[in-house]
């Protein structure tokens, strides 16, 4: 097999916890992310008519299921904005142009104000890895899009150990599409057979990666969704053991 040269990494529950702010905005007196959304978007229609806010969860929730389902079956994620002009129209109201700008970068940067917590050792792991191998980020973004995921990477200190950044809002596709491993493949300057993905999801990472053609690892120290059914490469629970799994299949190589 050919040699490993690049260890791509999935974010969210593998690098950064989902939804561990929540007990952190909860403390502040935050309502909850999904809530404060809702709020963002009554309080927007609200200056310039009256406007229901059972209306506007209702409009809200039609338009998350919608991107859902594209996210799932046709393997895209709406920017922010574009969620926000179809929740919209389905209103039947508009924004002028900068406050529709505005109510998009309170929902793209929420996560930048009250951050998640970094998953247990990835940090001492990256460390160790980049000394020998590319390290990438192949992430779907689903509210924080790509440059705020920069941003907090930076903030922990992380964003310096990758040197490839493929997120979804940016590429137009989203995991399981191969396009996403491919843009990996063209940043980092080596083929997809070089590359050892890490993620949680057995159908975006790992059957993603595979069929793509790299390697994968799946990552199950925050959740153990496919363990049991899994096509992975090998297994990790905790970072601790994540440098020796991937010399392990390099000596495969």
């Amino acid at each position: 097999m050919p040699q490993i040269r690049v260890v791509s990494f999935d974010l969210w529950d593998t690098v950064l916890v989902d939804d561990s702010d929540e007990p952190k905005r909860l403390r502040q007196g935050l309502p909850p992310k999904p809530v404060e959304r809702r709020e963002l978007v009554h309080r927007f229609l609200s200056r310039r008519a009256r406007i229901d806010r059972a209306l506007v969860d209702c409009a809200y929730d039609t338009t998350d299921s919608a991107f859902r389902h594209v996210w799932r079956h046709q393997h895209v994620t709406w920017p922010v904005e574009v969620r926000l002009r179809v929740l919209l129209a389905g209103l039947k109201r508009e924004l002028p142009e900068d406050e529709l700008k505005e109510l998009v970068r309170l929902h793209e940067e929420m996560e930048l104000h009250v951050q998640p917590d970094l998953v247990p050792g990835v940090a001492e792991a990256l460390e160790t890895l980049r000394r020998h191998f590319t390290l990438a980020v192949v992430s779907d973004a689903i509210f924080t899009p790509g440059r705020a995921l920069r941003e907090l990477l930076a903030g922990y200190g992380l964003k310096e150990h990758f040197s490839a950044f493929v997120f979804s809002d940016e590429v137009g596709c989203s995991k399981p599409a191969p396009g996403m491993f491919r843009r990996a493949a063209e940043i980092s300057g080596h083929p997809l057979e070089e590359i050892v993905h890490v993620g949680d999801r057995e159908h975006n990472d790992i059957a993603g990666a595979k069929d793509a053609g790299c390697r994968a690892v799946l990552f199950t120290g925050v959740v153990d969704r496919d363990s049991a059914h899994t096509r992975a490469d090998a297994v990790c629970r905790e970072f601790s053991q994540l440098p020796g799994i991937i010399d392990a299949l390099a000596v495969r190589s």
